[in-house]
Order: C-alpha cells, then structure tokens, then sequence
C-alpha cells in the first residue's frame, strides 16, 4: 500500500450541499493519490453528516456534540492524520480536477516551501484578493480598516494587505496563506504544532501562517491552480458579529506577536474600528428598516395636507372645516393601520411584490371603516377623505417603489414576475435532470435552452450550440444564468468558462451529479444561491409574521373567553391560561411540527415549539410523521392552523 500523500481536512457547519459538491471535487482531483479525507462536522442539524455517511462512505466523519470552533475542529482531524501534506479546505469551495497533482508537483520542487495557498474565485468569477495577503503590522492594518488599501489596492505602501501590486497570475512568497486552502507539509506542522485553539474562528489561519515563517519556511501564493470558493456560506461575513469575532481574532494575534508597545497601538486601532463599524452597522440596518416605512408615512401625511383643504372647502364651503385633532390624531391612526397592513401583507419584504402593498393596504382601509363605523356621530369626519387618502397613499407607494428599482436600489427591486433566462450546460440526459429539478423548486426560471459541453451538438433536444461559443450564445439569447451540470463538465472547464465571462452580467451555478440542488454564490458578500425543493412557505417573512399575528390574536380571544371556557371545556383549566401566556410573550406557537416528524437529514424551516401539532394520522409512523411536517411547512396557510386549533383545542387542557 503506499503511503498517504494528502490528508484533507474539511470543517463543516450547516453547509450540507456545499459539502457535498466540494467531496465529489476532491475526490476528482484524488484520482490516482494516495488520499485520505476527514469531515468534522461541528454539530450541523442540517443533515450533512447523514449525507457523509450515505454518499461518502470512505470518509473519515468526526461528529462533534457541540460547535467547538474552526480551530479546535481541524486539530482533531489534524491530530489523526498520517499525510505528508495535510489540506485544509472550506466546505464552501470547488477544487480543480488536476489542483492536487500541480501542487504536489510544486512542493516536491520547493523543498523550502512549508504551506501553499492557490488562486481563488468567487461564484460569479471574480478573482477573490484574500488568495495573498500581507502580515497584518499595524500600518498595514491602519490601511485596511481605514479604507486606504480600497482607494489604493495596488499601492506598495497602502495596498499591502491583500499585496494588491503583485501580479495575481503569478507565483509569489507571501506571508499569510487562506484557511479556505492551506495546503501545509506535515514535518512542518511536527515542528510548529497545529492551530491555536485560542482562536474560536478567524484569525487561525494568519497565526499559523506566520508561524511558518518564524520556523524558516516559505509560504507561496500558487496561482497555476484554482479553486471556486463560494464565500460568505459557512458565516455570513457581512454581519458585526462577524466583525466583533474577527477583529477580536486580530487583537489575540497582536498580543500573542507584536512587541507590547505595539500590540497596544494594535489594540487600540482595531477597537476603534469596532465601533465605527458597529455604528455604521446600526444606522444602516435602521435606515434599511425605517426608512421606506418613515417615507411612506410622510408622504402620506403630505397628501392628507394637500386633500383636507381641498375637500372641506367642497364639503362646508366657507362655513367649516375639520377640528385639529384631524390631522394631528386620526390621519396618524389612518397611515398607521396602513403602514401596519401592508407590513403583515409582506409589502417591505424584498423583492417589491405590489400585490402585497396593495393588499395591505386594502387591510388597512378596512380595519379603519370598521373602527370609523363604530365612532360617535362627532368623531366620524370622512369616509371619502378616507379612500382618498388610501388612493393617494397607494399611489405613492407604487410610485417610490418603482422609482427605487429604476435607479436599481439594492434590496428594492420589484418583482415584475420576468423569468430568469437560464442556460444548462450538460449533456442529454444529466441537461434533462437538472431541468426537471428546476420545475420542482418553482423558482421563476425559463430555460432558454440547452448547450452542448462538447464541440458536438447533439440533434435532439433543445440545443442551441456548444460550450465553444458561450459568449455569443449569451448576447444572442439575453441569458442572465448559466448552470453547469458538474456530471458533463469538469471543474477545470467550468472555471476557465467562468473566467473568460467574469466581465459579463451573467450568474453561475453548479449542478453537482445526482443531488437534489443547484448551487451558486452571486456575490461575495451574500450567502449565495440554492435552487432545492422548496419547504419553505412556512419560513418565509411574511408567513411568519401572519403566523405570530394569528397566535396574537387569537390568545387574546382565548385568555378573553377562559372563564367560560376554563370550567365548561377543559380537564385541567390552568393549563389553558399557562399556554395563552406562553403564547404572548413568544415562546411557543399554538401550532407547531410533530416532533414525530423531525427527522435528522430533512431541514425544516425554524418555528417555534407548539402546543399543538398538525393532525394525528390513524397509524402513525416516522415516514407519515414527516410528510405530515412537510406537507404543513411547504403549504402553510393561516386557515389551517385555525382548523388545527378548533379541531384539538380541548387537547389544550390535557
């Protein structure tokens, strides 16, 4: 048997399809090494160890209890293995097929050589800077925080951080290699040690990295290679605890590096930082929140200013008008029930549905007559200054709105119901596949057609040419996303493709061969993109929203009535007002999952605990259980929870 070459070391949490692509990528580029693969899978609930267990059975799985960080995780794994390298690789990325032989070539080259890092691309292309970074000194971080290495990035002074001024196609010594990909000689991890478990997530790998160095190794950049790495999926990197964990991670390495002085200076840069960017945080999240709510709400007012003059002097002529308390109580209430309709309707979610706004606001409208009818004589100003309001507010809104999405706001775009042009790559069968697996998410997908991986185009089938001629293929047929169908398509191919049409406004996904989803990153500060069989109704913002409305009201009702029904209904009547409270304050639903029907491996939108499940089936079992979970999560209607509680209330009591 020969001896193990490379020892891959994957550190999961929650990333069950990435997970799965980047396997079968390794396993690709293993073909004819010496390999050994270890998962530690850091407590996921999202099945992938399942997933691991059924697919890669080869695999060596470590399933911790509990999450006990990046650093601690790959120790674990890094303690057991027997390769002369050792890779450590995100289970957010995608390898090349020939990535392990250029840099097993290279390094048996470079003896000097202690870790590798390779070139890396985001999910739509672009080239990643993290692929080379400097060591972060104090100036270099003043830069970086700063903005300067932005404004600058191939500045020799300013742009140091990312060492924006060496040539990214190039091969380099650099200081700090990515944890994404540290490919590390193991007699050197001997001398060093492994990760500083001091370090929960971030900073790790520049410690180790460093290290390195100070043991008289060389760390290169290795751009003859490279990988896809869909950033953002395992930790959404856009966050402030991001920000909180990794410049926490900076200060840990200031101190444990730098000489006190300047580890104080360090110290006092980075929590500089920390405020300036939770405080930018704040008013951004605030501004995204309120700000087209608050514009609503005064625009609306606006229109009350102008109408009201207008129509009293319709109204009373000279002779009248309305009380101040009109404008200064009852408008307020009038943009308030709007305002409050149209955010249950899901009018502020994104993207823009104007059926929502228009709902909601038909809501709205509503609940004011209602309450309006029940005034005194005196109170009852308007029922046409009403809808005149509701016109002119719904006016505006639809108005702002597509104001917004023509000056192409991020996060106001309206959905216009306009299908995404989309493209398969991949051969007859595999094309046909991932094509049926589309229909099943529902996604607003058109395919346009199918291309060939290979100069020859098949005749059957929806073919409208071959891999050869993307770009023309694109421009031709307006496509706005190409999938790959990994099967059909090397990774190499994929990524030469991807590059060559980087300068173009084209999304990418890939298809990995006999799984249920189609996986992509758009951005690399989103989460990226998932086409899977949707079970989500239930977990969608304003679904939930509608949900917690219903639990509102209708405790209410319930804790309003429980006198009667305390002592004529229920077996244990304290048991009634014990579940109105918990309703209230938040911490249960009255109608929830069968706990039957949690099953390991399916991922179910996140509800709350209920106090009642939907309905028993005669001869219960684990499959029944979990269609029924399924069948409540996918289908979510408000009517069926109101039937659930009608129908098991006295199971309340019990």
């Amino acid at each position: 048997m020969e001896p193990i070459r490379i020892s891959v070391i994957i550190v999961s949490y929650n990333v069950r399809f990435f997970l799965e692509q980047c396997l079968q990528s390794v396993y690709r580029a293993g073909k004819g090494i010496p390999l050994e693969v270890f998962v530690v899978d850091n407590n996921s609930v999202d099945g992938s160890c399942m997933m691991v267990k059924e697919q890669f059975p080869e695999v060596r799985l470590i399933e911790n209890r509990v999450n006990v960080g990046f650093s601690k995780a790959n120790n674990q794994a890094m303690s057991l293995a027997i390769g002369e390298f050792q890779l450590i690789l995100n289970p957010d990325t995608v390898v090349e097929e020939d990535s392990f032989r250029k840099i097993l070539d290279f390094m048996d080259h470079h003896p000097e050589a202690g870790a590798l890092g390779v070139k890396m691309i985001d999910g739509k292309g672009n080239f990643l800077p993290e692929s080379k970074r400097a060591l972060p000194t104090p100036e270099v971080s003043f830069y970086k925080i700063f903005g300067l290495s932005a404004l600058f990035p191939r500045s020799k002074k300013f742009g140091q951080y990312h060492l924006g001024y060496l040539d990214k196609d190039q091969i380099h010594q650099v200081d700090i290699l990515p944890g994404a990909f540290m490919f590390i000689r193991s007699k050197v991890l001997n001398i060093i040690g492994y990760f500083d478990e001091t370090f929960f997530m971030y900073g790790e790998d520049i410690d180790l990295s460093h290290r390195i160095i100070q043991a008289g190794f060389v760390n290169y950049y290795f751009p003859e290679t490279t990988i896809i790495h869909y950033k953002g999926e395992s930790t959404k990197k856009g966050s402030l605890n991001y920000v909180m964990v990794f410049y926490q991670a900076m200060i840990i390495f200031a101190t444990k590096h730098f000489s006190k002085n300047n580890a104080r200076w360090y110290s006092l840069i980075i929590r500089i930082a920390i405020y300036l960017r939770a405080a930018m945080s704040m008013i951004r999240r605030l501004f995204k929140r309120f700000a087209l709510p608050i514009a609503d709400a005064l625009l609306s007012f606006l229109g009350f200013i102008l109408i009201n003059p207008w129509w009293e002097a319709y109204k009373f002529g000279d002779d009248g008008s309305h009380p101040p308390e009109f404008l200064r109580i009852f408008v307020p209430a009038y943009i308030l029930s709007w305002l409050t309709g149209v955010y249950f309707s899901g009018g502020y979610d994104s993207p823009v549905r104007l059926k929502r706004i228009a709902g909601g606001m038909l809501y709205g409208t509503a609940v004011i007559l209602v309450l309006y009818s029940l005034l005194p004589e005196e109170l009852r100003f308007s029922r046409a200054l009403i809808l005149l309001g509701a016109a002119w507010t719904l006016g505006l809104m639809v108005l702002v709105r597509a104001a917004l999405h023509l000056v192409k706001m991020p996060g106001f775009q309206l959905d216009l119901g306009q299908k995404k042009r989309t493209i398969i790559v991949g051969n007859p069968q595999e094309a046909q596949r991932v094509g049926s697996l589309i229909i099943e998410t529902g996604q607003k997908v058109l395919v346009a057609g199918l291309v060939s991986p290979t100069e020859e185009v098949p005749p059957r089938g929806n073919y409208i040419g071959s891999v050869d001629h993307l770009k023309e293929i694109i421009r031709i047929n307006r496509i706005n996303e190409i999938i790959f169908c990994a099967k059909d398509v090397s990774t190499n191919q994929i990524i030469r493709h991807m590059l060559s049409l980087s300068t173009l406004q084209t999304d990418y996904k890939i298809a990995p061969a006999s799984a249920d989803a189609i996986i992509g990153s758009n951005s690399v500060n989103t989460a990226g993109d998932l086409y899977v069989i949707p079970i989500n109704s239930i977990g969608e913002p304003h679904n939930r929203r509608i949900k917690r409305l219903f639990d509102l009201f209708t405790a209410l009702i319930i804790l309003a009535l429980s006198p009667i029904l305390m002592w004529f209904c229920l077996p244990k009547p304290w048991k009634l007002v014990i579940s109105c409270l918990a309703v209230l304050v938040g911490a249960r639903s009255w109608i929830g999952y069968a706990p039957e029907g949690v099953v390991p491996g399916y991922h179910l939108p996140p509800i709350k605990k209920g106090i009642l499940a939907p309905n028993q089936p005669a001869a219960p079992s684990p499959e029944t259980w979990l269609d029924i979970n399924l069948h409540y999560a996918r289908d979510y209607r408000i009517s069926r929870d109101l039937g659930i509680l009608l129908r098991q209330f006295s199971a309340i009591g019990r």
